[in-house]
C-alpha cells in the first residue's frame, strides 16, 4: 500500500499532516521563564513525553483541492478517517490488530489498492496483525510514540515576539527547503503558555496550498471498536 503525503500534521503518513476550538487549558502568564526557542521547543517535548493522547484535527487545501483528516491519538489505541470528496479511509490500531477500511475510490486512489484487491476487501476492513510491517507503520503514527516527531529541531527554528491574538500562546516559526516530496513550506505552531505546554495549533503555508491543525482534548483516553467484518492483510496481499 502506498500513502499519500500531505501538507499539514502526519498522522499516519501524513503526517502523515479544523474548526474546532482547542481545549488546551490557556492560564494567564508564562509557564516557561524567560521563553526562548530553545527553552519553549524542550519544554513542549517534555509535556508531550508525558501526555497519554490527543485529538487532532487538519484541513488542508492543496491545488484547490479540500481534504481532513481526523484523528485520535492514545497510548496503544488509534484512529484516523481521511475525506477528499468521495474519497475516503479510515485506519484503526489497537493492540493486536491494525484495521483499514474505504471508500473504492479511497483505497484505490489514495491507498494504492489495485481494482482486484479493492473488490477482495469491498466493505470489510484488513485486518493487519501486531508485530507485522503495515501494522507497525500505522501503530507507530497513530498513537504516543508519533509525538516524538512533532516538534522541529530548534535549529532554523524562531520564537516569535508576539504571542497569538486569540489564546496568549506562544508561537514558533520554521521553514522547510523544497525537495523531491513536495515545495518550500512554512509553519508556525502556536503552543499554549498555560500550565500545559502543549501544542494548540499549527498552520503550514506552501506555493500550492496550506494547511491547518488543531490539537485539542489533550490527555484524553483513546478506545477503538473492533470491526465485525474483516478480511486478513495476507489474503488481499498474498504475495506480501
Amino acid at each position: 500500500m502506498n500513502r499519500r503525503s500531505r501538507t499539514g500534521f502526519h498522522v499516519s503518513s501524513l503526517v502523515l499532516a479544523a474548526a474546532l476550538v482547542a481545549s488546551v487549558p490557556v492560564a494567564a502568564g508564562a509557564s516557561v521563564k524567560n521563553p526562548t526557542t530553545i527553552t519553549v521547543v524542550a519544554a513542549t517535548k517534555a509535556a508531550l513525553a508525558k501526555t497519554r493522547g490527543v485529538h487532532v484535527s487538519v484541513e488542508t487545501m492543496l491545488n484547490k483541492v479540500v481534504s481532513s483528516v481526523v484523528a485520535d491519538i492514545g497510548q496503544k489505541s488509534g484512529t484516523e478517517t481521511y475525506v477528499e470528496g468521495d474519497e475516503t479511509f479510515t485506519i484503526s490500531v489497537t493492540p493486536m490488530y491494525a484495521y483499514l477500511s474505504g471508500s473504492k475510490t479511497g483505497l484505490t486512489k489514495l491507498m494504492g489498492l489495485s481494482a482486484a484487491e479493492q473488490a477482495k476487501v469491498g466493505s470489510s476492513w484488513i485486518a493487519m496483525k501486531e508485530g507485522s510491517a503495515p501494522y507497525t507503520t500505522f501503530q507507530s503514527n497513530l498513537t504516543t510514540g508519533a509525538f516524538a516527531n512533532l516538534m522541529p529541531p530548534v535549529k532554523n527554528t524562531t520564537l516569535l515576539a508576539a504571542r497569538s491574538k486569540t489564546n496568549g500562546g506562544y508561537q514558533i516559526k520554521w521553514t522547510e527547503p523544497a525537495s523531491s516530496s513536495g515545495p518550500k513550506s512554512t509553519t508556525i505552531m502556536t503552543i499554549s503558555s498555560g500550565k500545559k505546554t502543549l501544542p494548540i495549533e499549527e498552520a503550514v503555508s506552501t506555493s500550492n496550498g496550506n494547511s491547518t491543525t488543531k490539537f485539542s482534548k489533550w490527555g484524553e483516553t483513546v478506545h477503538v471498536a473492533v470491526p465485525s467484518s474483516v478480511i486478513a492483510y495476507a489474503k488481499v496481499f498474498p504475495a506480501s
